[in-house]
């Protein structure tokens, strides 16, 4: 994962806080905002919508107790990525071997939730822990910022204004319902919650009561989380009995620069461009619908990416996430790491390293465009008319080492 403005501890928990201010992101921002004298005003302001939810005064009083709006908080808001992490570096650190192991022993532990887990949502029990692993290094860091109080301090910094009000409304529904107490209701500086990292709208949609005590606390019932990860997964539309993708071996003469155009299409066809699973294996279905994933172009791994890593995806928009959950949970079923390695020199290309290749390519009469830093066809066309120029492999990916080329 790219460390970033978003950064945690864990992979996960980054691209959860992406996805909510994402969410937020659009035609809602050119609406006026309120401006609050001060803090009471501020709480003050909330409570009618609040009550017209559903929410008592006591508990309304209970959840912004002691706000103070957080200055750490709104400063993560305004930081910019530093150092970017190449799909190699994040697959490193999110699949480490200890949290393959941790993972094995957790598979161990749980093997009476998550068989029935599997059983009522359909979701491979590997799958499950996997998302655990990636979004709290199973339950060990879950974020530890109190959620009402850091949706709070969002809202008032008038940042995402109606993504975030949304959010702390929804979070003191949730306080009213019973499912957790106040001072329980612990997430990520951007209002991820629990085990599995649930913003609240995302909670009152897909989180389960697992264990039928009456309430859903993915903070403090491992099977309730597992469950509710299931849950969010199968209302996604997750294939039971299917994997996510599998690693491939492409042929020499590849014509990358059709891939890249190429969206979906069936393994059959994958096939006939000379694409093969590593390993001498077969494809279980020829019909099933795939999209190649290059993440290194074509000095790494490459992968045929089925619907189950799409699904992946809507638990976080990443394809690098979706990667690691799936890779993670392959190597808590036992097997070993890809049979291709990342390339092992490679360094992340932030907005300007990108937008500096564009350049440089225009200079040498490689006409990609305006530079804006976004890799597209053109861009693509350009650096593979480059790169079988100067008698490089013509894979169109934008890498350190086609930018030092360059140079």
């Amino acid at each position: 994962m790219r460390k970033n403005a978003l950064s945690s501890s864990t992979p996960g928990l980054t691209r959860r806080h992406a996805i909510a201010l994402a969410l937020g992101a659009g035609a809602s921002l050119m609406l006026p905002r309120p401006a609050f004298s001060n803090v009471q005003n501020f709480v003050a302001s909330l409570w009618p919508e609040a009550q017209a939810r559903g929410v008592s005064r006591a508990i309304f009083d209970a959840a912004m107790a002691g706000f103070s709006p957080s200055s750490r908080i709104m400063e993560l808001t305004r930081t910019q990525p530093e150092v970017v992490n190449t799909t190699g570096q994040y697959i490193g650190n999110a699949v480490s071997s200890a949290r393959i192991t941790t993972g094995r022993n957790m598979r161990a532990e749980w093997a009476q939730t998550l068989g029935a887990v599997q059983q009522r949502w359909g979701v491979q029990p590997e799958i499950v822990l996997a998302i655990w692993g990636m979004e709290t290094n199973y339950g060990s860091y879950m974020g530890g910022n109190n959620v009402i109080h850091a949706l709070a301090t969002l809202t008032h910094g008038q940042y995402r204004y109606d993504f975030f009000k949304r959010e702390l409304l929804t979070a003191m529904q949730i306080l009213q319902a019973g499912h957790v107490a106040p001072a329980q209701m612990v997430g990520s500086w951007a209002g991820a919650m629990g085990h599995t990292q649930f913003m609240p709208t995302s909670f009152m949609s897909y989180a389960v009561d697992y264990n039928g005590n009456g309430r859903r606390d993915i903070w403090n019932s491992i099977p309730d989380a597992l469950a509710s990860a299931a849950n969010y997964l199968k209302e996604h539309g997750w294939r039971p009995g299917e994997t996510w993708g599998y690693e491939v071996d492409l042929p020499s003469n590849f014509d990358y620069g059709r891939a890249w155009d190429t969206g979906k299409q069936s393994i059959g066809n994958w096939a006939a461009m000379g694409v093969r699973r590593t390993g001498g294996r077969q494809f279980p279905r020829a019909d099933d619908s795939a999209s190649l994933f290059m993440p290194a172009g074509g000095g790494g791994p490459s992968f045929l990416m089925l619907r189950n890593f799409d699904v992946i995806k809507r638990y976080n928009n990443s394809n690098n996430y979706a990667l690691g959950v799936g890779h993670l949970a392959d190597r808590i079923l036992g097997t070993g790491g890809f049979v291709r390695p990342f390339p092992a020199n490679e360094t992340g290309l932030n907005r300007n390293d990108r937008m500096e290749i564009q350049r440089l390519l225009n200079a040498k009469g490689f006409n990609v465009g305006t530079p804006d830093g976004v890799v597209g066809p053109n861009t693509r066309r350009g650096i593979i008319a480059y790169q079988r120029a100067a008698g490089l492999l013509p894979d169109g990916y934008p890498s350190s080492g086609l930018l030092a080329h360059l140079r």
